[in-house]
């Protein structure tokens, strides 16, 4: 009798199972348009590969992941190991990152299966510029499409140019100004030259309302650099 009650219950929760939708992770397309290669990078889901003109790299993950970042990575050498070093972009020197980039370099950001089953995606350019991207949604349900692709390398004011990029003031002034870490702060001279190129993306840290957008959770992803 025991058995027959086993076989019931297991029988129940297969029915649930198989005719009860469940969320899938999203997808991320990740694409390199630039006439020159970059080294994608993504965390915590991707790690990170080469990506020639032309290629695409695609990456899921899971609902619930946040703090997610894909980036591009430019002028990297790395040997067999996977171990070298990228003039932006760069992770502690790794192919496949395990941490985020370092400044300058052009932000796709988000959080997968949050509150009311959204995701949250946007562009930042809080740790500065060095690849033009677009950042869109892949499916029917959502149409967002984020873009930053002026020229803000060549435009870049002194203070803010390094070699292939332009940094963020944080990373370069490292002000409660700039950085706003005790989440007081507002607009400056420099975010605003951010801004006013690219509407869209986040040029400081409480730049919430005109820099995150949403999708339904199932939504997946196209990551464009140099669209």
């Amino acid at each position: 009798m025991s058995s027959l009650k086993t076989l019931s219950v297991f029988s129940f929760l297969l029915s649930v199972a198989l005719h009860c939708p469940s969320v899938h992770a999203a997808t991320f397309d990740i694409t390199n348009r630039c006439p020159y290669t970059v080294w994608a990078a993504a965390v915590p889901s991707g790690g990170g590969r080469q990506l020639n003109s032309g290629e695409t790299w695609t990456i899921s993950s899971a609902p619930g992941t946040t703090q997610a970042r894909i980036w591009a990575r430019t002028n990297c050498q790395f040997d067999g190991a996977g171990r070298g070093s990228c003039q932006t972009g760069d992770c502690n020197g790794l192919l496949a990152c395990q941490g985020y980039g370092s400044p300058p370099n052009t932000l796709a950001e988000y959080a997968i299966g949050q509150f009311a089953n959204q995701d949250f995606i946007d562009i930042s350019n809080i740790d500065g510029f060095n690849v033009p991207m677009e950042f869109s949604s892949a499916s029917a349900g959502c149409s967002r499409v984020i873009k930053c692709a002026a020229d803000i390398v060549g435009q870049c004011p002194n203070e803010l140019k390094v070699p292939g990029g332009c940094n963020g003031p944080c990373p370069v002034f490292k002000t409660e100004e700039h950085c706003c870490n005790s989440g007081q702060c507002g607009p400056t001279t420099f975010s605003k030259y951010f801004k006013d190129r690219c509407p869209d993306a986040y040029s400081y840290p409480k730049d919430d309302a005109t820099s995150v957008f949403t999708c339904p959770t199932g939504t997946n992803y196209k990551v464009i650099f140099c669209p």
